[in-house]
C-alpha cells in the first residue's frame, strides 16, 4: 500500500470516528432537550426540583435494582479500562498523573480537561442517556437533572482515579523495570 492511501485512511477513520461521537453527543442532548419541558412542569407543578428533592434520595435504591442496573458495573468498568490506557499514555510521555497534574498545573489545565474530555465524550453522552432510559423504564419519566448527575458521575470518578494511578504504578515500574 502507497504511504499517501494509509495517510488518506487514517484521516477518513478518524472523521468517521469523530462523525459518531458528535452522533451520539448529539442523542443525548435530545433526550435531554426532550425530557426538560416535563421537568419544568414537574417543578412549577410540586414546587421542587426533583434532583434536590426527598423523592430522588429515596428513589436512589431503585436504580441499582431496576432495569438498566448492570451500567452501574459496566459504564465505570469501561471508564477505568479508558482511564488505564490514558495513564499509561501520560506515563510513557513523561506527564504528571492526571489528578495531580490537574491540581497543580495550571498552565496546562485546559489541555488536560480538553484531552480528558476527548477521551470519556461518549461515554459521558452513553451514561447520560442509559441513565434517561432507565428513568423511563422505571418511573416512567425522564428527570434531565438526575441523568446530567448520575450518568457522570459513574464515568468521572472512576476515569480519573484509574488514569492517575495507572500513570503512577507505570512510572514506578519504568524507573525500576523487573529482572
Amino acid at each position: 500500500m502507497l504511504p499517501g492511501m494509509q495517510e488518506a485512511e487514517g484521516v477518513a477513520m478518524k472523521l468517521k470516528r469523530r462523525t459518531i461521537s458528535t452522533i451520539v453527543t448529539i442523542i443525548a442532548v435530545l433526550i435531554l432537550l426532550a425530557a426538560l419541558p416535563s421537568a419544568v412542569m414537574d417543578t412549577f407543578e410540586t414546587g421542587r426540583i426533583y434532583l434536590f428533592s426527598k423523592q430522588f434520595i429515596t428513589e436512589l435504591p431503585q436504580r441499582f435494582t431496576g432495569p438498566g442496573r448492570l451500567r452501574f458495573i459496566l459504564q465505570p468498568a469501561i471508564a477505568i479500562l479508558l482511564g488505564c490506557r490514558a495513564g499509561w499514555a501520560d506515563a510513557r510521555a513523561g506527564r504528571l498523573p492526571f489528578l495531580y497534574a490537574l491540581i497543580t498545573d495550571a498552565a496546562n489545565r485546559k489541555a488536560l480537561l480538553r484531552d480528558w474530555l476527548s477521551a470519556v465524550r461518549d461515554l459521558l453522552a452513553m451514561g447520560v442517556s442509559l441513565d434517561a432510559v432507565a428513568q423511563l423504564l422505571i418511573y416512567k419519566q425522564v428527570h434531565p437533572g438526575a441523568a446530567v448527575v448520575i450518568g457522570p458521575v459513574l464515568i468521572c470518578l472512576p476515569y480519573a482515579l484509574a488514569r492517575a494511578l495507572a500513570n503512577r504504578l507505570t512510572r514506578l515500574a519504568l524507573q525500576h523495570p523487573v529482572k
